[in-house]
C-alpha cells in the first residue's frame, strides 16, 4: 500500500518545543528548531544559514506538507501588511495574515475578494499555496486572485513575480517548494452583499438528474451530503443581491424546503459558529465562509480530504461515490460538493478546466480513514482525479505526475530556484523527485 503523505515516520526532535503540531492534532512536526522571525531580513538570515526549512501558515493542512527535520518557520511573526490600492483595486498582505484579519479593511474601501473559502481562520499564503478555494461557477480559486507574490528564496535573497512574468504561474500555488513566501497582492473586485440561504431535504435522485443546474444556481454553492444510500442533502446556497431571484426563497427548491433555522454543515452541531442564513443580505466576507470570523467553528477533531474532477465529469463520478456512499459514510461526518472555475496555475487542482470539487470531512481515525480513501480514489480513477495537495490522498506519485501537464515544468522551477534543496522535505521528495 502507498504510503499516505498525512503520516509522520520518524519520532520528533525534542529540541522542539512540545506539542506543535497541525490544527487537526495528526501531525507532530519534526524540526529541530521553530521559528517566528519579525522581520523579512531576519526571515532571509535564517533560511540562508539552513540546510533544510519549511514554512508553517496557520496549521490548517491535514497532510505532512510543511514538516521537515531541519528549521520550521512560522510566518505569523512577519510584517502584518495591509496595503489597499483602490486605484490599482489591489490589496498587498502580510503572508501570515488570515483572511478575517484583513477582509474588513478591504470592504471598507468599497473592495471584496472575488471569494472565500469555508474558513476565514486560514493563512492567506497557506491557502493559496495548496489551491484551497471557495465556490462558484465563475469563481476560482484563492490563488486566482493572486497578482503578485514576495518570496525569500533558498540563498535569503528576496524574489518577486507578477502576473505575466514567465514563473508566475508556477510560483503561486507552489506547495512551499520555492521559498517562504512573505507578501502577496490579491485583485480585488467592487464590493457586493450575499444573501445566504439554506434548504433541506434534496433528493439523490433530484441532485442526479440536475447535478449542473443546481451547483450552478447562485453565486457561491455547497451541496452537504453523508453519502448514505438514500439519504437527502443540504444546500447552501450565497446568492449575490441584485442577481436574478435572490429577493424572495421559493416554498420548494428542486423538492427541497427552506430550514426552519439556522444549520450547521455536520448534522446536530451548534450553527452559532456559522455565518447567518435566511436570506438576510450582509458583506461579502460575512456570508462567503461558512463560518463566522470571531468563532472558532471546531476543535480540530477531524481529518480533510478533497478531490477534484473536470465539470463535464462531475455527474459520473458523484454517481460513482454513491455506488460506495455506505463506506464512505462509515467513517465520515460530512461531505461537501462544490465547483471551481479554471485557472492557469501549474499546480492548481483547477488548472486548465473548470472543476468539481468532492470534499470529505473525515473522523479523526487515519487508520479508518485510509482505505476509504483507496476506495474513494479507485472509484474516481476514471476522471483524472486531482487530490487537495494539502488534505489527505494516498494515490502514488506516477499517478499524481499524469494529472498536471505543467508537472515537470514545476520541477524544473524548483530545481532552479532551490537547487540546494534546502524546501524539499519527505512529500516533497516523493512527489517531486525531478530527474535521478
Amino acid at each position: 500500500m502507498p504510503h499516505a503523505p498525512g503520516r509522520t515516520e520518524e519520532p520528533r526532535d525534542s529540541s522542539l518545543p512540545p506539542a506543535v503540531r497541525n490544527w487537526a492534532g495528526n501531525i507532530t512536526f519534526r524540526a529541530a528548531r521553530l521559528h517566528t522571525p519579525t522581520s523579512v531580513e531576519r526571515l532571509r538570515e535564517i533560511v540562508a544559514g539552513a540546510d533544510a526549512v519549511r514554512a508553517l501558515g496557520s496549521g490548517h493542512s491535514f497532510n505532512a506538507i510543511a514538516d521537515t527535520d531541519g528549521d520550521l518557520v512560522s510566518v505569523a511573526g512577519l510584517p502584518r501588511t495591509v496595503e489597499t490600492d483602490p486605484a490599482a483595486a489591489t490589496v498587498t498582505v502580510g503572508a501570515g495574515l488570515r483572511f478575517a484579519e484583513f477582509t474588513d479593511t478591504v470592504h471598507a474601501a468599497g473592495l471584496a475578494l472575488h471569494n472565500l473559502g469555508s474558513l476565514p481562520h486560514i493563512s492567506v499564503a497557506g491557502a493559496c499555496s495548496t489551491g484551497t478555494h471557495g465556490s462558484g461557477t465563475g469563481n476560482g480559486t484563492l490563488a486566482s486572485a493572486v497578482q503578485a507574490l514576495e518570496i525569500v528564496t533558498a540563498d535569503g535573497e528576496p524574489l518577486r513575480l507578477a502576473r505575466g512574468d514567465a514563473d508566475f504561474p508556477g510560483a503561486v500555488v507552489a506547495l512551499g517548494a520555492l521559498g517562504i513566501v512573505t507578501r502577496m497582492t490579491l485583485g480585488l473586485v467592487p464590493a457586493y452583499e450575499i444573501r445566504q440561504r439554506v434548504y433541506d431535504g434534496l433528493a439523490p435522485g433530484e441532485l442526479r438528474e440536475h447535478f449542473d443546474a443546481i451547483l450552478s444556481a447562485a453565486y457561491s454553492v455547497s451541496v452537504f451530503t453523508d453519502w448514505r444510500p438514500g439519504a437527502a442533502a443540504q444546500v447552501w446556497l450565497k446568492q449575490r443581491t441584485g442577481d436574478p431571484g435572490t429577493d424572495a426563497a421559493p416554498d420548494t427548491w428542486h423538492g427541497a424546503r427552506p430550514a426552519d433555522g439556522p444549520r450547521h454543515p455536520v448534522p446536530g452541531m451548534d450553527a452559532s459558529t456559522c455565518t447567518e442564513q435566511g436570506g438576510v443580505p450582509g458583506p461579502w466576507h460575512e456570508r462567503l465562509p461558512h463560518f463566522r470570523a470571531g468563532y472558532v467553528p471546531s476543535s480540530g477533531d477531524e481529518l480533510q480530504s478533497e478531490y477534484f474532477v473536470a465539470r463535464e465529469d462531475g455527474p459520473a463520478a458523484y454517481e460513482a461515490l454513491t455506488r460506495i456512499g455506505e463506506r464512505i459514510a462509515s467513517v465520515l461526518q460530512i461531505g461537501e460538493i462544490r465547483t471551481v472555475a479554471a485557472d492557469d496555475l501549474w499546480l492548481s487542482p483547477a488548472y486548465g478546466r473548470d472543476t468539481v470539487a468532492f470534499h470529505f470531512t473525515w473522523v479523526p481515525d487515519t487508520d479508518a480513514v485510509t482505505p476509504v480513501l483507496e476506495a474513494i480514489e479507485e472509484a474516481l480513477a476514471p476522471f483524472a482525479t486531482r487530490p487537495h495537495w494539502g488534505k489527505l490522498f494516498v494515490m502514488g506519485p506516477e499517478h499524481v505526475r499524469g494529472l498536471y501537464p505543467r508537472y515537470a515544468d514545476f520541477e524544473a522551477l524548483a530545481a532552479r530556484l532551490d537547487p540546494r534543496g534546502v524546501f524539499r522535505n519527505t512529500l516533497l521528495d516523493r512527489y517531486f523527485p525531478g530527474k535521478e
